[in-house]
């Protein structure tokens, strides 16, 4: 009987100083072990995953990025001329996009073109740019509007950088807006 006592506390001491042995955080043997320790990889090192030995690769050939839609109209004068007449809206007017446009065109547009369209921004007053069109003074549609937001006309430059699609539409219904105030004064 004692040999067995003996032998059982020599076996739960071994077992136990195994035990101490484990790290948790590290475990001491791992399955897959790339998966714990990536490997480190340069950004534009060589490589033999690819077939033109470069890691940056191009996409497929006509593919677009998600959530981006091409805009077909070029910038030239043509372009401008087949958006005026032919680009429509494809966001209703709605009192919540009017007053997000009114906010866009306050921040982007209102220090040239003035709070009412009028040409008589900030700049335009302390004669910073001259010549700045009133609204009502031009043949302006939405898709011309928003041709012009896009790629920018005469000494206004591009604001595709600024905003997207949908408040590119957004301050065309609110310069559309303007432009019929002032026509009706």
């Amino acid at each position: 009987m004692m040999n067995r006592t003996t032998s059982f506390w020599v076996l739960m001491a071994l077992l136990l100083s195994l035990q101490s042995c484990f790290n948790p955080s590290k475990p001491n043997y791992q399955y897959f072990p790339n998966m714990y320790e990536p490997v480190g990889y340069e950004t534009y090192a060589d490589s033999d995953a690819f077939a033109n030995g470069i890691e940056a690769q191009l996409p497929v050939e006509g593919s677009i990025n998600r959530g981006w839609v091409p805009y077909d109209y070029p910038d030239s004068n043509e372009g401008y001329e087949s958006a005026k007449a032919d680009l429509k809206s494809p966001i209703e007017i709605t009192e919540d996009n009017l007053n997000q446009g009114k906010e866009l065109y306050a921040i982007y547009c209102a220090v040239c073109h003035g709070k009412k369209g009028d040409g008589q921004g900030i700049l335009m007053t302390r004669e910073k740019y001259l010549g700045v069109p009133n609204y009502a003074d031009r043949d302006i549609t939405p898709g011309s509007i928003y041709h012009v937001l896009m790629y920018g006309r005469n000494a206004m430059g591009s604001h595709a950088g600024q905003v997207n699609a949908t408040e590119r539409w957004q301050i065309a219904q609110h310069v559309t807006e303007l432009r019929e105030n002032l026509i009706d004064k």
